[in-house]
């Protein structure tokens, strides 16, 4: 297997900076399952005060958060509402329904990755009818897919949810690029939310982690749910201190992600072969014939490029990771092989 030069494949490649590892080394730390990890606890303190909530709690990942506010909303029977492609529906190994014994109800998306509106609304259970499972909470994620979803789509889904007396709960591991692109403070972007999912270990740059931050009430019970799914943490300041270090130094720099992959789709558009989805944030989706994507992709391995997709698909991920240099490089290896007589 040939060594990855410029890896594309996801932003949670990135490796810790030496300031990350100089913090992580020198982090005080207690034992946060008895709640006295300093490190931990200044940053659930540090992210709920960023967004606006009550209360957080560190986790070890992204899939983690999002079943831990899924169960904080649902009992056993209960139901959720998501996205036919969300993560937390399609991408967590079902982990609701076997962990939490809570059924999904997936809605199919627009194209432009939000659900309709009133798909969503005749998708609820009141609990009346003792046929269905109850409706507990509606899921939205954002990004999604690399697209920004519209403010003002989550305040109209915020307001179903209010209206049926529902949770409203967000994977936003990526929530940062999302507020990054639309200038928006990160309070002002989740307000809706009764819960936010945010990951520490992708466009952030930690290497491992998640915050679950939210109403009071559900961050206790995703508390105690954490213990029992045996995701107690004892001395994790060490890793916490690394989330601190991603929330000082690198939530700014996302915007530079965002031009490389907007540097990174126009190149690749100059070529006819390949159909590019011209990105919000530093997710760039490519189409292609399955042909040219059978050739294309091992080629682009070959020479050390790393990118996910199959099927006539490719998905290039810009991250702390990959520089102009990295991209210039990507972009003359595609030129290349279109070229080759």
């Amino acid at each position: 297997m040939n060594a990855i030069r410029h890896d594309f494949r996801s932003d949670t490649v990135t490796k810790p900076s030496a300031g990350m590892r100089a913090a992580m080394a020198s982090a005080e730390v207690g034992d946060d399952v008895f709640g006295d990890d300093p490190t931990v606890n200044l940053l659930e303190q540090k992210m709920a005060g960023m967004l606006g909530k009550d209360a957080a709690l560190f986790v070890s990942s992204g899939t983690m958060s999002n079943l831990l506010a899924l169960m904080s909303y649902c009992g056993r029977g209960d139901e959720f509402i998501a996205g036919q492609n969300a993560h937390c529906y399609k991408y967590e190994a079902g982990g609701a329904a076997v962990l939490g014994s809570i059924q999904p109800q997936p809605i199919a998306h627009q194209a432009d990755g939000t659900m309709a509106l009133g798909n969503i609304e005749s998708a609820i259970k009141d609990g009346s009818d003792s046929h269905f499972a109850t409706t507990r909470v509606i899921a939205l994620e954002n990004t999604f897919g690399g697209r920004v979803l519209p403010v003002g789509y989550m305040q109209s889904v915020a307001d179903i949810a209010q209206r049926h007396g529902l949770g409203l709960h967000l994977d936003g591991a990526r929530a940062f690029n999302a507020s990054s692109v639309l200038g928006l403070d990160i309070k002002s972007f989740v307000a809706p939310f009764d819960t936010v999912s945010i990951c520490l270990s992708k466009g952030l740059g930690a290497p491992v982690g998640s915050v679950l931050v939210g109403r009071q009430d559900l961050i206790d019970t995703a508390r105690r749910n954490r213990k029992m799914l045996g995701g107690g943490l004892r001395q994790s300041g060490i890793l916490a201190a690394a989330g601190l270090y991603a929330l000082e130094h690198n939530v700014v720099r996302l915007a530079d992600d965002h031009r490389r992959a907007k540097r990174l789709a126009e190149g690749l558009a100059r070529h006819e072969a390949l159909r590019v989805t011209m990105p919000d944030s530093n997710i760039v989706w490519v189409d292609m014939g399955s042909e040219t994507g059978e050739q294309l992709t091992p080629y682009l391995a070959h020479h050390g490029v790393g990118i996910t997709g199959r099927y006539g698909q490719q998905r290039w991920v810009t991250h702390l990771d990959v520089g102009d240099e990295d991209v210039e490089a990507a972009l003359a290896l595609v030129d290349g092989f279109f070229t080759r007589t």
